[in-house]
C-alpha cells in the first residue's frame, strides 16, 4: 500500500492513513486502497474489529489540494465518476461486517468527517478540531451527508452544514458524533478496551447484529420489520454459534471463539 500502513494484533486490524505531509487528506489514490482494503479485510475470518487511524497530527482533512485542482477542471462526467469512487469507498466501510473503530487522534475536515461516521464508533482525542468546511469553497458535502446526518443527527447537521463552523471534540461528543473525549496519552487504551469488547464477542453474532442495525435504525416500525426482527433471533438461536453461546453460559465456560 502506498497511502496506507495495516497492522494486525490478536484479531484487531488497524488501517492508518499514511499522508502526514499533507494532513492525511485524500485523493483518488487512496480512495481505491480503502476500498480495496475494506473489501479484503470484510472477507477475512481471523479480523474481528477494524481500526481505522491517521499518522500525523490530523487525521484527516479531507480532499488533497492537488486532487482539487485537478477536479476544477473536470466535466459533469468526470464528476460524477470522481464522486461515485468516493461514495463508493464510504459504502464499503458502512457496510463491513467487521466492527469498525475511528481512532480520531487530530483534527478532522470535510471528507475525513465522512470517514469517522462510516465507522461503527468513534474515540477521539479532546483537542482535535471538526468542521464541515464544504460551503466555504461553494460545495456541498454531498456524498458525506448520509454517514454524517445519520452520526451527528438532522438538527446539529442543519447547523453545521450551512455555517461551516469548527467545532471541538466536546461538542463532538454532546451530539454523538464521537462516542468517547480522551487525552492523547489515554487515546490508545480507549481504543483497545472497545476492540477487546468486539473481539470477546460471537463474530457472526457481531456481524448479524450490525445488519440489525443497518436494518432497524431510522426505519419505521412495520409488521414486516417486526417479522424480520422475529426470523433473526430464530435463526441466530439455532446457529452453531448461538448454541456455543448459550451452552457456554450455562455451564459456566469461556466460549470456543474466545482468542487464546
Amino acid at each position: 500500500m502506498k497511502h496506507l500502513t495495516l497492522q494486525f494484533d490478536r484479531g484487531v486490524e488497524t488501517v492508518t492513513l499514511n499522508r502526514p505531509e499533507v494532513r492525511n487528506a485524500f485523493n483518488d489514490e487512496v480512495i481505491a486502497e480503502l476500498t480495496a482494503v475494506f473489501a479484503e479485510l470484510a472477507k477475512r475470518n481471523e479480523v474481528r474489529c477494524v481500526v481505522l487511524a491517521g499518522n500525523g497530527p490530523a487525521f484527516c482533512a479531507g480532499a488533497d489540494l492537488n486532487w482539487m485542482k485537478r477536479m476544477a477542471g473536470y466535466s459533469r462526467e468526470e464528476n460524477l465518476e470522481d464522486a461515485a469512487g468516493l461514495a463508493r469507498m464510504l459504502e464499503v466501510l458502512y457496510h463491513c461486517p467487521k466492527p469498525t473503530i475511528a481512532r480520531v487522534q487530530g483534527d478532522t475536515y470535510a471528507g475525513g468527517m465522512g470517514l469517522v461516521a462510516a465507522c461503527d464508533m468513534a474515540v477521539s482525542v479532546d483537542t482535535a478540531q471538526f468542521c464541515l468546511s464544504e460551503v466555504k469553497l461553494g460545495l456541498i458535502p454531498a456524498t458525506i451527508s448520509p454517514y454524517v446526518i445519520r452520526a451527528m443527527g438532522a438538527r446539529a447537521a442543519h447547523r453545521y452544514f450551512l455555517t461551516a463552523e469548527r467545532f471541538g471534540a466536546d461538542e463532538a461528543l454532546r451530539m454523538g458524533f464521537v462516542h468517547q473525549v480522551v487525552k492523547a496519552e489515554e487515546l490508545d487504551a480507549a481504543v483497545a478496551r472497545l476492540a477487546q469488547s468486539l473481539v470477546s464477542a460471537g463474530p457472526e453474532a457481531v456481524k448479524a447484529c450490525k445488519k440489525l442495525l443497518h436494518d432497524v435504525a431510522g426505519h419505521e416500525i412495520t409488521a414486516g420489520l417486526v417479522r424480520r426482527t422475529v426470523e433473526g433471533i430464530a435463526d441466530i438461536r439455532a446457529s452453531d454459534e448461538g448454541r456455543e453461546g448459550v451452552q457456554s453460559f450455562l455451564g459456566k465456560r469461556k466460549p470456543t471463539w474466545l482468542l487464546p
